[in-house]
């Protein structure tokens, strides 16, 4: 097939040739200039036997200096982007079109006489200059243009932190051609730097001048430009910014600063974990090494929020083959591209199974023979398990009963099982199912050589069903954000922190035990919905409005980690405990789950209810209003409680 020609750029060949006549006339304007220059600008006072040589050349110096400028790409470059790279070569030209004038004058001088030396040097100085204000002023032009025709929207930008940080965001602003925001000032707590300039904006004082300098400056935006900030920090700094109403931004981390990554680009919307004021949860990583190194790891549910994170912290110890079990193949896709792309020295093996499947989990074991397992598969979300009860008991309760029944049955050194804090005096199905799911282990480690462990955390920011991306979506929607109960609180981690936990209570894991975080305050979701609305740069109840639907089935006020009976224990991370097994009937219990299970083949969504509650004795579903409304009363003194104790 025969190549289509491509048109004729006119554009570019009007812009290249204006640019060589100016290149002709800057030369010749150069060359007789200097010589004015040296005998003052008076041309009386110019020798002849100067002035000839100069004019004999002055063709071949054209043409040997045209020559020399597109050698160094002067015709080539994109000059409206012109950085350090083009100005070196534009002097590198003009540096060589000197030297070769000086040489050739040699061969065209007239009589003994050469041309004065200070003519070759201001030959050079005058073209340099022309030349650079031909390439140059272009992006000088446009860049005001730019500012012209956005001034109307303009961000005024105040940056806290006038460090390292600070100054290459400042720069990168300053200097930008397409940014709109304009820096007004500069906030830093220390003192020496009060008063003084980077890129020409002053550095107006410490934080006890940012309420002060937004209102003065009429600040849009803060930038806090300090990755070395603990979070306990950038809390109190936050707390204070989000008073001004002003949208907020930060740098990600210290180790952008260590890479040389710091840039506009790495700057990140203000998030509201934050505002959490909790410093990340320390593991000891070597611990974790110590028992995943070279072990066959299976991880059901990996393709989930906590699963998929589960799988990357576990391919950083360098298992001897990891595999991932997963309903949803496009999770289990997606997650399977993410580690071949960053770890191709892994053995993996990703599976599209069910738990619910006995001859499927079953063949999956006998084949690969697990040493340690991580059971993260579970249905979560409340409201809808409340609906479907029967699969919560099917895919949660038997699920886990299956996958624990073929780790013990093939050998499984370690079957850690993902808890909640729902699980806890539940009053939803699913919390309920959990709370049998941790039943189910502790009693299979009774009886099997696997050690059978749990893990219970709260809220995890962040997993599908979080409730701040849902907050996100309607702030971007403009409104309403729901709110629940104005009353409502629960506990909250980040994903990296429950798979740390998961991680460190494998290692701790003797069996038997449901580990619990520290999870610190409870964190009222009314102050989230605010401080995310004020975070996003809107006023609450003004430009974003919140609504209260009321709590929804089976949802509590607040959430407990441990039930009154476990007790606690501590572990060698403080931050880290130990509910003690509970004493149970054991054959009872299975004789139950037997029951159970027949009821959820039966789809007999109230028999199920009642056998749950039977085996979950403080499993406490509300059936009518009046028991609604005595337990949400109780549920609302608690809240008030835990809320009064944080404040």
């Amino acid at each position: 097939m025969k190549q289509e020609k491509k048109p004729f750029n006119f554009a570019k060949f009007y812009r290249r040739t204006g640019l060589i006549l100016y290149d002709i006339l800057s030369i010749i304007i150069a060359s007789y200039l200097a010589l004015l220059m040296r005998y003052e600008f008076n041309i009386d006072l110019v020798p002849y036997e100067f002035m000839e040589p100069v004019s004999n050349f002055l063709i071949i110096n054209v043409v040997l200096s045209l020559l020399f400028f597109y050698f160094f790409r002067l015709y080539n470059s994109l000059w409206a982007y012109a950085g350090e790279t083009e100005l070196q070569n534009l002097v590198m030209a003009c540096v060589a079109s000197g030297v070769m004038n000086a040489v050739g004058l040699q061969f065209f001088r007239v009589g003994r006489q050469p041309v004065p030396q200070s003519y070759y040097f201001l030959y050079t100085f005058i073209l340099i200059t022309l030349i650079f204000v031909s390439r140059f002023s272009y992006r000088f032009f446009r860049s005001v243009k730019h500012k012209t025709e956005n001034r109307k929207n303009t961000i005024s930008v105040m940056v806290i932190g006038a460090g390292e940080s600070g100054n290459i965001i400042i720069k990168e602003i300053v200097n930008s051609n397409f940014s709109t925001m304009v820096i007004r000032c500069i906030i830093d707590d220390d003192r020496s730097k009060w008063g003084h300039y980077i890129q020409g904006i002053r550095v107006v004082g410490g934080r006890d001048k940012i309420l002060e300098c937004a209102d003065l400056y009429d600040i849009d935006e803060i930038i806090v430009a300090i990755p070395s900030l603990s979070r306990s920090e950038m809390r109190k700094l936050l707390d204070l910014c989000k008073e001004t109403n002003c949208k907020l931004r930060s740098l990600p981390g210290v180790y952008q600063l260590v890479n040389g990554e710091v840039n506009v680009s790495k700057l990140r919307e203000v998030e509201v974990e934050d505002l959490l004021g909790r410093d990340p949860i320390a593991v000891d990583l070597n611990q974790i090494a110590g028992y995943v190194s070279g072990k066959t790891v299976l991880v059901t549910g990996g393709g989930g929020s906590i699963g998929s994170e589960l799988c990357r912290q576990i391919a950083n110890h360098k298992p001897e083959r990891l595999v991932i079990v997963d309903i949803y193949e496009n999770n289990a896709y997606d997650i399977q591209q993410e580690l071949k792309r960053n770890h191709p020295e892994l053995d993996l093996v990703v599976l599209i199974a069910s738990v619910r499947n006995t001859n499927r989990i079953n063949r999956i074991f006998e084949e690969y023979k697990p040493q340690i397992v991580y059971h993260a598969a579970a249905h979560k979300h409340v409201p809808l398990m409340e609906d479907s009860p029967n699969e919560a008991i099917k895919n949660n309760v038997f699920g886990t009963f299956k996958t624990a029944m073929a780790a013990a049955m093939n050998g499984c050194q370690k079957f850690v099982m993902i808890s909640t804090d729902k699980a806890v005096n539940p009053t939803n199905i699913m919390g309920a199912s959990k709370r049998i799911c941790e039943m189910i282990v502790q009693t299979f480690n009774k009886h099997y050589d696997t050690e059978f462990v749990a893990v219970r955390f709260g809220n995890v920011l962040g997993s599908n069903g979080s409730v701040i991306p849902l907050f996100k979506k309607q702030i971007m929607a403009g409104g309403p954000v729901t709110v629940t109960d104005p009353n409502i609180i629960r506990y909250f981690m980040t994903i990296p922190e429950a798979v740390s936990l998961v991680m460190q209570a494998g290692a701790y894991a003797k069996g038997g035990e449901i580990f619990v975080l520290d999870m610190g305050e409870p964190v009222r979701i009314l102050d989230l919905a605010e401080n995310l609305i004020k975070l996003s740069g809107y006023k609450v109840g003004e430009d974003i409005k919140i609504e209260f639907t009321g709590l929804r089935p089976g949802e509590k006020l607040y959430e407990e980690m441990l039930m009154d009976e476990e007790g606690l224990q501590d572990t060698a991370n403080r931050m880290i405990h130990i509910g003690k097994p509970i004493n149970m009937d054991d054959m009872k219990f299975f004789s139950q789950l037997e029951e159970l299970n027949g009821a959820s083949k039966a789809e007999h969504a109230d028999e199920i209810r009642e056998i749950v509650q039977k085996i979950v004795t403080t499993y406490h579903p509300e059936d009518n209003a009046d028991s609604h409304s005595v337990e949400h009363q109780k549920a609302l003194e608690r809240a008030a409680e835990l809320i009064n104790e944080t404040e």
